[in-house]
Parts: C-alpha cells; structure tokens; sequence
C-alpha cells in the first residue's frame, strides 16, 4: 500500500489531502493477480486526475453556474464544432435525450441491430420517447446507406414514419469495429435527402479517432448529435457528453432534467472529464495495442472457435462447443482474470487504463496454459 500526500492550497485556506491506492506490483507466479477485462469502465481515477477534480470551482449546475462544468461543455463543442454541449451522468441518458429530442411518438429510430440503444438501454426509446425501432443486420454492428435507404419506410397511416438513424462509433457488440468519414458520409448525404436526423453514439468515439487519424471537427460535421463517454477508455469516472446546436442542447437540457439528470455541485465530476480529454486520449493506442495481442494468442488456442476483427480495445471471441462461456470464465476467474460473457459460447476482454503490460503478460501465460 502506498501513500500519496498532496496539499492544496485556495487563497490562504490549505487543505490536506491524502489519497491511499492499491498498487500491483510484481508478483510471483504463485500468486494470484486480480485482472479486470469485463469492461474498460472498471477504471479508477488517476492520482493526478483526483487533485483535477479537487480542485475543481463549482456552483449550481442546474442554474448554469457552474464554471467547470460549463468550461467542459465549451471545450467538447469546440472540439467537434458544435455549438453547444450537455454534461451528463451517463451515455445511456445522453443517448436517450438525444432520442427523445429528436422524435416524436409514433416515429422510429433506425439503426444497427447490434447497437447499444437496442441491447443495453432497457428499451428506452420506447418507454421515454414512444417511438418503434427498426433493425439493420450489418457486419460487426456497422450498416451502410443501402441498408438504411431499405429500412426508411413509405408514408402510410399505419407505419411509424421513419425520422432518427442511429450509429454507434465503435461499435460494442460488434466487436469495437470503427466507421471511417467515408463509409458516414453516404449515409449523412442519405439523411439529408431524406429528413432524417442522424445521431451519433460515440461512445468510444476517441478509440475510433486515434485509430483512423481523422479528426473531432470532421465528425462533428456530419451528425445532428453526438455523444461522447468520458468514464470507459478516457478513464473519468462518471459522465458522458451531448453535442448539438443551441436549440437542440436547449431542449435537450429540459429532457435532462425530467429525466433526473440535473446535477448541482458537478464540477467535481466535469473537472475529471476536462483532465481526460487534455491527457488520457492518446493513450487508448495502448489499449488497442493489447487488445490486438490478445486476439493474436486467442487464435492460436484449440479451444477457440474464432476471433471478431480487434480493430480498437476490445475483443470478442467463440469457443469451441460443448465450451460454455459459463464454464470458461469460471476457469479463467480461477486464475485471477475476469471477462464477460457475450452468449452462451461467446466472451468479451477489453483493454483498458488499468490493464498494464504486466498484467497483459499474465492473460496470455494463462490463456496459454487452460485446457478443457
């Protein structure tokens, strides 16, 4: 156990702040090591990104005083072009916000059928915003303009009428597989022939743009809305961002609000997020740079069926039947490793800010030594 001690000090008031954290040293290889791939929202604050939060000025969020918060948004806008921004306490909510925002009761959301507003929202376009979904089966959770231009239904009264396109950039389920601008931009020119809007959940949108190279201002000027994660790979621990014009945030902070996302003192927690973006994006190739080692040992096991694309920080594989997902992960958590099931044959890693080179060593020693 180290200690870390840090003083502060606001104006003549100094406050003395001790912060205790676990380190992993090395350990010998009787020893258990406790790794945690079931998501790359296990992270826990950096010491430097807790004096970032300490330190942070708040005030009443909700009455639009608080200057931290208040920096964050400006800084995501300008980041992406937009106009204005929404701090809020989760990627679920933004999303949802920007559903609700969008649509209109009796309307539909188009999208992938892998899509996390369709998998892991608890059916939340239907019971906030009233509105049916319709499903594309794309290729590792990513549909093109042709797929959409089939999905967009005719005019008629007893058909929900086609109005919101949602993608998901990476995209979970399918494997953190990423869009590029090129393959976007047909199905933005398909939204504007058409009047849809185009919404973007952007979740681990920076594990996509450290890969590709392209640039925040670029994306932003292809989406209506855009939202982004601050507490999985950018390693804040609460939070997400939505991005749109003025009268879009506008109605969108009024949907916060009744949805119970209105915070007060937040700047504590958007004080986190100004730290993550300034400093912990450029990281993630670290993330992909493991994930991708991984996928690489995976294929080489007999007991594994087959490995998704590792095109970012996670990875998702098959085992070979009668190989439960159950009975896999049971035998890894014996080893001290953690992963997620993703079907009854199917297993999700993900790399993340506390998945260290050690650490990565370990998985693949222990990958290679299970036998069923």
């Amino acid at each position: 156990m180290n200690q870390w001690n840090r003083e502060l000090f606001s104006g003549t008031n100094s406050v003395a702040l001790r912060f205790d954290f676990c380190t992993l040293p090395f350990h010998p290889k009787s020893v258990r090591m406790n790794i945690n791939l079931v998501s790359d929202t296990v992270t826990k604050p950096t010491p430097a990104m807790l004096l970032a939060m300490m330190s942070a000025k708040v005030g009443d969020d909700v009455f639009g005083e608080d200057p931290t918060v208040n920096a964050l948004q400006d800084k995501a806008a300008v980041l992406f072009g937009k106009e204005a921004a929404l701090f809020c306490p989760s990627g679920t909510m933004t999303n949802q916000i920007a559903i609700k925002v969008h649509t209109q009761p009796l309307d539909e959301v188009i999208c992938d059928h892998y899509s996390h507003i369709y998998q892991y929202e608890v059916g939340g376009y239907a019971y906030n915003s009233g509105v049916a979904i319709n499903l594309i089966a794309g290729a590792n959770g990513k549909i093109t303009a042709g797929q959409v231009a089939s999905a967009i239904k005719p005019v008629h009264d007893w058909l929900p009428l086609s109005r919101l396109v949602v993608l998901e950039n990476t995209a979970n389920k399918g494997g953190g597989s990423i869009y590029t601008l090129d393959e976007v931009r047909p199905i933005r020119q398909l939204c504007r022939e058409r009047g849809l809007a185009l919404h973007l959940d952007g979740a681990r949108l920076f594990n996509a743009l450290v890969e590709t190279g392209e640039s925040t201002l670029d994306w932003g000027a292809e989406f209506d809305s855009i939202s982004i994660c601050l507490s999985k790979g950018l390693g804040a621990p609460v939070g997400s961002l939505l991005l749109g014009n003025q009268d879009f945030i506008k109605q969108a902070r009024r949907v916060r609000k009744v949805m119970g996302g209105g915070m007060r003192q937040a700047g504590y927690l958007a004080a986190a997020g100004i730290f993550a973006l300034e400093n912990q994006v450029e990281r993630l190739r670290d993330d992909h740079r493991r994930a991708k080692v991984l996928g690489e040992t995976l294929q080489r096991l007999p007991w594994v069926a087959d490995v998704r694309p590792v095109q970012s920080n996670i990875v998702i594989f098959d085992l070979v039947p009668p190989l439960t997902a159950g009975a896999f992960l049971k035998k890894l958590s014996e080893n001290g490793v953690a992963g997620t099931s993703f079907g009854p044959a199917t297993v999700r890693f993900t790399t993340h800010l506390d998945f260290t080179e050690e650490m990565l060593g370990r998985v693949v020693e222990v990958l290679g030594k299970l036998v069923f």
